[in-house]
C-alpha cells in the first residue's frame, strides 16, 4: 500500500483548504487513519483521527476547524481545515495503521500567511 498526499499549498489566515491521501491498494481493514503534521523544529504532532467503525478525535488546537473523512469506494481519506491559522503551517502526513503494520504518505506543506 502506498499513500499519495495533496492538496496543500499556501492560504491566507482565515482561508480553507482540502488535503487528500489516497491508496494504492485497497484497504479491507484498519485500525486507524489519521493526519499528522511536523512544523520546523518540532515534533510531529497528531491533529486528526480516524478509528474502525468511525469514531474520531482531534487536537485540541484544531477542534471545531478541521475534520477528518473517508471515501471507501476511493480508499481516500481526507481532512478539511477551515480558519486557518499561522500556527497551522506545517508538512503534513498521512497515515494509515493496520493490524500489523502502519503505512505513511510523503508529506505536504501547508503554509498559512498572516
Amino acid at each position: 500500500v502506498q499513500l499519495q498526499a495533496s492538496g496543500g499549498g499556501l492560504v491566507q489566515a482565515g482561508g480553507s483548504l482540502r488535503l487528500s491521501c489516497a491508496a494504492s491498494g485497497r484497504i479491507f481493514s484498519f485500525n486507524a487513519m489519521g493526519w499528522y503534521r511536523q512544523a520546523p523544529g518540532k515534533q510531529r504532532e497528531l491533529v486528526a483521527i480516524m478509528f474502525n467503525g468511525g469514531m474520531t478525535d482531534y487536537a485540541d488546537s484544531v477542534k471545531g476547524r478541521f475534520t477528518i473523512s473517508r471515501d471507501n469506494a476511493k480508499d481516500t481519506i481526507y481532512l478539511q481545515m477551515n480558519s486557518l491559522k499561522p500556527e497551522d503551517t506545517a508538512v503534513y502526513y498521512c497515515k494509515v495503521s493496520l493490524p500489523l503494520t502502519a503505512y505513511w504518505g510523503k508529506g505536504t506543506q501547508v503554509t498559512v500567511s498572516s
